[in-house]
This record gives C-alpha cells, sequence and structure tokens, in this order.
C-alpha cells in the first residue's frame, strides 16, 4: 500500500469509473488535461481495464484517498513514460473541497518515492499554465525547478497564456 500520513494511493477500481467521469468531464479541469470533449463512461471503463500497467500503457492513474480507504479526493498520474530514459511526466487533481488540507503534497511525495525506488524513474516532470499559483507553489515547494517556458502555448479563449516546464531529478 502506498501511503502517508493523510492519504494513500491506490489502484483505479472499476467502481471509480463515476468518480473519473465526474473528473474528466468537468470543464474546469479540461483546461489542463486539453480535453476538448466529453468522455464516455464505455471509454473511462476501458482506460480502467487497460490503462494500470505503467510498462505497457506508459501512464498510471492511482486514487488518492483518505486513510478510512474509502473516500477519493483526488488522483495523481505518471504518463508519457520513458523506460530508457527514467522519466515520465506527473499531473495531479484534487477535489476542490480537499484543496489547500497538504493532500497533494504528500501525494506528489509517495508518488515521487514510488517512481524512484520501485518503477526506477530518476526525473518528474510537469507544466503548468502560468495562471494556475496554486499548482506552481505545490511543486516548487516540493522541488521542482521551472527549466523552461513556452510563450503563449494555450489559448484560455480569452487570452493567450505562457505553459511552465517543471522538472525534479529523484537522485
Amino acid at each position: 500500500m502506498l501511503s502517508g500520513n493523510k492519504i494513500r494511493l491506490r489502484a483505479v477500481e472499476p467502481w471509480d469509473v463515476d468518480k473519473i467521469l465526474e473528473w474528466e468531464n468537468d470543464r474546469k479541469n479540461w483546461r489542463v488535461s486539453n480535453t476538448m470533449v466529453p468522455f464516455s463512461k464505455e471509454l473511462i471503463m476501458r482506460y480502467i481495464e487497460n490503462a494500470q500497467d505503467i510498462y505497457t500503457a506508459k501512464q498510471i492513474r492511482l486514487i488518492m484517498t483518505l486513510q478510512d480507504k474509502l473516500t477519493a479526493v483526488g488522483a495523481i498520474d505518471l504518463f508519457d513514460y520513458e523506460p530508457h530514459h527514467q522519466r515520465a511526466g506527473v499531473g495531479i487533481l484534487v477535489e476542490k473541497e480537499y484543496r489547500a488540507q497538504g493532500f497533494a503534497s504528500e501525494a506528489l511525495e509517495i508518488i515521487e518515492e514510488y517512481a524512484l525506488n520501485v518503477i526506477g524513474i530518476r526525473n518528474l516532470y510537469c507544466n503548468i499554465l502560468e495562471d494556475n499559483e496554486q499548482s506552481i507553489r505545490l511543486f516548487e515547494k516540493a522541488g521542482y525547478v521551472q527549466v523552461g517556458r513556452k510563450i503563449k502555448w494555450f489559448n484560455d479563449h480569452i487570452d493567450w497564456l505562457d505553459e511552465l516546464m517543471y522538472q525534479k531529478v529523484l537522485v
């Protein structure tokens, strides 16, 4: 079990389909997931069945729960896994009512230890829109360093935003 003081990370289970569907189809989350159309329940079910082996799918999603193991408060993903270069992207989502309680920081600590000591990932990266101050603070506090900036990279239908690139070398 991957756990910390406040939360646990567990594999996605079939009963998570409705919660994942809710997260993926929340248009507020689309700007960070680069989604333009809703996901179907069938598509999410297929994802749950097929995308839980990081070595074949090159990604894995873990559900963040409270210590009671029942209450899902978010999810953390490793994606774009490159075994040869020992790197992956990391993404995190915390339900609005559970934000600013240390769950995201703890999830990052847990996933970093798992990535390094179980999978053999030495490098994690993330991309954050310049106006996402909460995520910038989270990743900087966790030791991620800004290594680049993509200028006017994201069209939010009001203006163009820069995307910041962060990286953390785990060893």
